[in-house]
């Protein structure tokens, strides 16, 4: 299969651009901008203005997507990769690793921390934000995940049930359920209303304990769920012969939402070093994942019923993450040589 048609809801506030057919094969970098430290996570604005990014040296930049101009974020006294926005995009909600939760206003001309937050003990490692924008999730290395009003800061609830720590969280898009996804390869399914454990649900292949290093290894780096809803895509890694030496070859597990088994196995072919550090479902139900390590980085594409990559775009270094943008078209790779790369699917429409 060479070539993918994808179609484009014109019911997408943002979808400003590509409606219609395009070709992931052209897929192509348009731009990169450089920063002096290496660049760890990034995500765009629910509008697109703005693509933000956390970099090793505790800030946070701020590009403007159209001119490229940077502005910094000073707030957090360690890395940082849980990056989060209101729905209307005028706050950013940044964890650190120092187990601080900011409130930013996202739009200022210099922004600067409204609100900190201790939110948990050790790394904050995931982040999520309901879709009313009420509410705010946070887990990590404490294995607990909390609920934050995102109104005033306040807590709102504890779940508590994971053995190791917590990687990913993320609401069910109708909000009537908060995932969340642990280092044991295990994903809990929590009931928001009456703050219940609703199931678990086995993502145990992306784990690995080592007894020659005595590590686990892997872990339910990130979860996205299907635009139907049908089903979730959870991604990691597998085959982790020297976690210490970054030897582990990249995965996703696609399960059935209904059922919790596993629908498919999606792997990047000939990656022997490389980690899926996000996945992220296209409106046209195509997975786009993120691999980087010693193998280089890697955008993969997955239909759901082939466990193989139907295109594998490679840059230029190792990402360790990416976003789409609201357009649907754009794709933003944060990297260890310090840029933020923006590349793009060719949009038959636009040539």
């Amino acid at each position: 299969m060479n070539k993918r048609e994808l179609t484009h809801s014109t019911n997408s506030p943002a979808a400003t651009e590509g409606l219609g057919a395009f070709d992931i094969n052209a897929t192509h970098l348009v731009t990169e901008w450089k920063y002096e430290s290496p660049l760890i996570a990034c995500r765009f604005d629910p509008n697109g203005k703005y693509l933000f990014a956390a970099a090793q040296d505790n800030s946070i930049q701020r590009w403007e997507v159209s001119s490229g101009d940077r502005v910094s974020l000073a707030g957090h006294e360690s890395w940082l990769r849980a990056l989060g926005f209101s729905p209307d995009g005028t706050t950013l909600y940044s964890g650190g690793y120092d187990g601080q939760l900011i409130f930013w206003n996202a739009t200022d001309e210099n922004p600067v921390p409204q609100r900190i937050i201790a939110a948990h003990k050790g790394w904050i490692r995931s982040l999520a934000v309901s879709p009313d924008g009420n509410w705010l999730a946070t887990g990590g290395n404490d294995r607990i995940v909390r609920i934050w009003n995102t109104t005033d800061g306040t807590l709102v609830h504890e779940f508590t049930g994971h053995r190791r720590d917590v990687y990913s969280t993320i609401f069910h898009p109708q909000g009537e359920f908060l995932l969340s996804g642990d280092l044991d390869g295990m994903v809990f399914q929590w009931k928001l209303d009456f703050k219940e454990l609703v199931r678990s649900l086995d993502a145990k292949a992306l784990h690995t304990y080592n007894t020659g290093q005595g590590a686990h290894y892997g872990g339910v780096r990130n979860i996205s769920f299907s635009p139907d809803c049908s089903h979730i895509a959870c991604g990691g890694l597998h085959k982790a012969t020297n976690p210490f030496g970054a030897v582990q070859e990249p995965l996703v597990l696609v399960l059935n939402w209904e059922t919790g088994e596993t629908m498919q196995s999606h792997i990047g072919e000939g990656i022997s070093r490389g980690i899926i550090w996000r996945v992220i479902y296209h409106p046209s139900g195509t997975l786009i994942g993120a691999s980087g390590g010693g193998d280089g980085g890697f955008l993969l594409f997955w239909e759901l019923d082939q466990a193989k990559e139907i295109h594998k775009f490679k840059l230029p270094n190792t990402i360790l993450d990416c976003d789409l943008h609201p357009d649907k078209l754009q794709v933003a790779t944060s990297h260890h040589d310090k840029r933020i790369r923006l590349s793009r699917m060719q949009s038959k429409e636009n040539g």
